[in-house]
C-alpha cells in the first residue's frame, strides 16, 4: 500500500525547448540509470513520482526506483507547474517536445509511463519514436473513437461531445470549471473502496494535492488544453505504433475517464501490446503494483534494444 507517499527529487530543472518555450522536469533515482519518462495523470505536476515503500504486491517495501536502477524523469506537460503553455499544441507535438528533451538531456534509448490522462501522451511518445518501451496505466483510452463513446458514462459522453463539436468553447468550459482542491476532491469522490485507501493515505495524500497545486500553479488553462485534447480523437494512429506496450488496469478501477473496457478495444488496435488486469487492483495500481509495472517495463526495453 502507498504508506510514505513520494520523496522529494533529487533534481529539478527545465529544458528550452526549440520555439523557446520551457519544458520542466523532476528526477529520481541514479544519473546513470535507465531512463524513464513519466506522464502523469490529469493536472498533475512533475512533483508526483511513484514513491518510496509503495510495495502492495511488489514485495519488499522499498523503493523501486532506486532498487531497479531507474532513473525516473517526471514531466510538467505545457502549461502545466514550470512548462510554459503551447496553446495551439497537440498530443504529437508533445512527442516533439519529448524527443528534444530527450537528445537534450542524454537520455538513451528510454521507455515511458503514461498514468490515467498522461496515458494519450505517452502513446503519443510511443507512436512517434521517442521512447523504445510503453508502459499504460490506468489509461484514459481514446473516448471519442466510435467504438468508445457509446460505452462512456452520460457526463463523459457529454464532455467528449463537447471538446469534438467546439474544441475552443469546451476549453473555456474546463478552465472555468478547473480548481486543484476540486479535481482532488473528484478523484477521491470517484474512486472505490480499493482506491480510496490509497489516495485518502495522509502521506499520499499530501504529495499528490501537491503535485496537482503545483500543475495549478499558471492557472487551470493547461489542465482545461490537455482535457479537450485527450477528449477529442488523436491525431495518429495507435495501430502505428511499433513499440511494445503494456496496458495496466486494476479491475476495482472505477474511474469514468479511464478505458471503458479496461484497455480491451485499446489493446485490439495496438498490434504490440500486452495487457494485464489486476484482479484486486483498482485505478491507482501504478503505486500499489510499482515493482510489477517496471520490471515489466524495462524488460520489454530491453528485448526492443536488443531486436533493434
Amino acid at each position: 500500500m502507498a504508506g510514505r507517499g513520494v520523496d522529494e527529487p533529487e533534481r529539478l530543472g527545465r529544458t528550452v525547448l526549440p520555439d523557446g518555450r520551457v519544458l520542466g522536469w523532476a528526477e529520481w533515482g541514479p544519473e546513470d540509470g535507465v531512463p524513464v519518462l513519466l506522464c502523469a495523470g490529469a493536472a498533475t505536476s512533475r512533483w508526483m513520482g511513484l514513491g518510496a515503500g509503495t510495495s502492495g504486491s511488489d514485495g519488499d517495501g522499498g523503493d523501486p526506483v532506486a532498487g531497479l536502477g531507474v532513473r525516473l524523469v517526471c514531466l510538467d506537460r505545457p502549461g502545466l507547474g514550470v512548462s510554459d503553455p503551447a496553446p495551439e499544441g497537440t498530443l504529437t507535438g508533445f512527442a516533439e517536445d519529448v524527443r528534444h528533451l530527450v537528445d537534450e538531456r542524454g537520455l538513451r534509448h528510454p521507455a515511458v509511463i503514461g498514468f490515467s490522462q498522461g496515458a494519450p501522451f505517452a502513446l503519443a511518445c510511443a507512436w512517434a519514436g521517442a521512447v523504445r518501451a510503453a508502459a499504460v496505466v490506468s489509461g484514459s483510452d481514446e473516448l471519442a473513437h466510435p467504438d468508445l463513446v457509446r460505452m462512456l458514462e452520460p457526463d463523459v459522453r457529454a464532455m467528449v461531445e463537447a471538446a469534438t463539436a467546439d474544441p475552443r468553447g469546451a476549453e473555456a468550459d474546463f478552465a472555468g470549471m478547473g480548481d486543484p482542491e476540486v479535481l482532488c476532491d473528484l478523484v477521491v469522490r470517484l474512486s472505490g473502496e480499493a482506491d480510496r485507501r490509497i489516495y485518502t493515505e495522509p502521506g499520499f495524500a499530501r504529495s499528490f494535492r501537491r503535485a496537482v497545486r503545483e500543475g495549478f500553479a499558471q492557472g487551470p488553462g493547461g489542465y482545461a488544453r490537455e482535457v479537450v485534447l485527450t477528449m477529442s480523437r488523436w491525431p495518429f494512429d495507435p495501430a502505428e505504433i511499433t513499440a511494445p506496450v503494456d496496458l495496466w488496469y486494476g479491475a476495482q478501477d472505477t474511474s469514468p475517464v479511464h478505458s471503458p473496457d479496461l484497455g480491451a478495444s485499446l489493446a485490439c488496435r495496438i498490434g504490440t501490446a500486452h495487457r494485464h488486469v489486476v484482479p484486486e487492483a483498482g485505478g491507482a495500481l501504478l503505486w500499489t503494483h510499482t515493482r510489477d509495472v517496471l520490471t515489466t517495463l524495462l524488460a520489454r526495453r530491453t528485448r526492443a534494444l536488443a531486436g533493434a
